[in-house]
């Protein structure tokens, strides 16, 4: 029987992102989040502080970053997330500060899944970014419980 982690581990290969608006292949980014940490879910109000400490957090970096919204692929959940124009060891660290399993990396186009909590797992080829990327006029409230 496959544990949790798995299935959560497949789950975000399939994730799609919502943004208001494109971004460029020239630089490479991270995509990450601080909701459900370690994959527990969590009432809104939580996942709304954690999200204010993570954005305090990239604020610090004094490099660019846009709000997005994680999506499952049927729109059945959805969490809060930030691109943020740093490199992959501090997108790791960013992602194992705030107790994800992952954070996403984009780079030439390319997005990967990446581990954060658990080394040994091999970094996700998921192929063009522009594939999995939905650009809306406005990213939608999560007030409502996702579990």
């Amino acid at each position: 029987m496959e544990n949790v982690i798995d299935t959560l581990w497949y789950e975000y290969q399939t994730t799609h992102f919502l943004f208001t608006q494109r971004l460029s292949n020239d630089f490479p980014f991270a995509i990450v989040t601080a909701h459900n940490p370690r994959g527990t879910s969590l009432s809104p109000s939580q996942n709304r502080l954690l999200d204010h400490q993570l954005q305090s957090k990239i604020q610090q970096y004094n490099r660019p970053y846009r709000a997005l919204i994680g999506a499952a692929a049927d729109w059945s959940h959805m969490e809060k997330s930030w691109a943020v124009f740093i490199d992959k060891e501090q997108a790791v660290e960013l992602g194992r500060e705030f107790n994800q399993h992952a954070i996403y990396y984009v780079n030439q186009g390319l997005i990967s899944l990446v581990a954060c909590l658990d080394t040994i797992k091999p970094d996700v080829e998921m192929g063009a970014f522009n594939q999995r990327l939905r650009l809306v006029n406005e990213l939608p409230e999560i007030s409502f419980y996702t579990g």
